[in-house]
This record gives structure tokens, sequence and C-alpha cells, in this order.
């Protein structure tokens, strides 16, 4: 009578494809760990990183001609476009809903144009395949050295993480 089929075993019983799944599965894992360890999306704000290599001096909007400003900590003009931060939401200042709102988004708006001054940075797109909102504004996540700033708003109590929708700041 012929014996039934057996996979392959090494000398300790462990089938021979777990030891060619193995090593495929930790350099996956890696990859994934490397790539995605806090990005923007799951949490702590690191992205894949290229050299950062867009720079501008930025201060705040003012008159109807804007081509590198910031309107508020959200959103900003960039040569000529202009771009709403994809992975935060920041208090308003053209129209808060009381005291608070209008003092955090004056703080936010100050803090994304030194962010922006200090150095060069990346716009990557927004991550959930739009390419403008409603309002026409390009979605992008503005990182440098592969960290979105927009976390480093959120890390300082200065925005809150994008889940579609504004939030109240009163």
């Amino acid at each position: 009578m012929p014996r039934p089929y057996r996979r392959p075993h090494d000398r300790r019983g462990i089938p021979t494809t777990v030891w060619i799944l193995l090593p495929l599965l930790l350099v996956a894992g890696l990859y994934y760990w490397h790539g995605h360890r806090g990005s923007s999306l799951s949490g702590g704000g690191l992205l894949p990183s290229a050299p950062d290599t867009e720079t501008a001096r930025f201060a705040r909007c003012s008159g109807p001609v804007r081509k590198t400003c910031v309107v508020d900590g959200d959103t900003f003009w960039y040569r000529g476009t202009k771009i709403r931060l994809a992975d935060i939401n920041t208090p308003e200042t053209s129209k808060p809903e009381c005291r608070e709102e209008a003092r955090l988004g004056a703080k936010a708006t100050e803090r994304l144009i030194v962010l922006l001054n200090e150095g060069p940075f990346t716009l990557q797109p927004g991550g959930d395949g739009r390419e403008k909102d409603r309002y026409g504004r390009a979605l992008r996540i503005v990182t440098r050295e592969g960290r979105s700033l927009g976390t480093i708003l959120v890390d300082e109590g200065l925005a809150e993480r994008w889940q579609g929708r504004r939030g109240t700041w009163c």
C-alpha cells in the first residue's frame, strides 16, 4: 500500500513552507513598519519621505492678491495655489463660534507660519484620492523630514485630526 503524501519537514518537524514564508513575512513587516509607523493617517505623523524641496517665506495673508501666505491654521497659499492641509482641522478664524475658538485659531495660524518658515518641506497628496475639496483648495499633507506639520499642530493642541467634518472648539 502506498504511503500518503506528506509535506516536507525539517528535522524539528517544522513544515518547509514556514521556513520559506517566515523571512518574507519578516521583510514585509519591517517594510510596513518603517514606512507606516505613526503615519499621519494612523496617528503619529510620519510618512515615507524624500528630500524636502519646497521652500518659501510665509506671512499672514492680507489684501486681495495672495501668492504665498497663510490664511489660517489649516489653509495657506503657496506660489499662487490655495492649499488645505488634508490631515487636520483647526479652529476657524474668519467666523469663530466663540472666544476660545478665535484664540486657538489665531495661535494655530501663527504656529503654521512658523512651521512653514522653519525650512524646506514636501507637499504630498491628501490621502483620500481627492485632488481638491469642495472649495477648490488643493488637498495636501505637508511634511518635513517625513513628519506631518499637521500632526505637530495636533500634538500641540492647536488642531484635530481630520475626520471628514469640522469639529467644535467651543
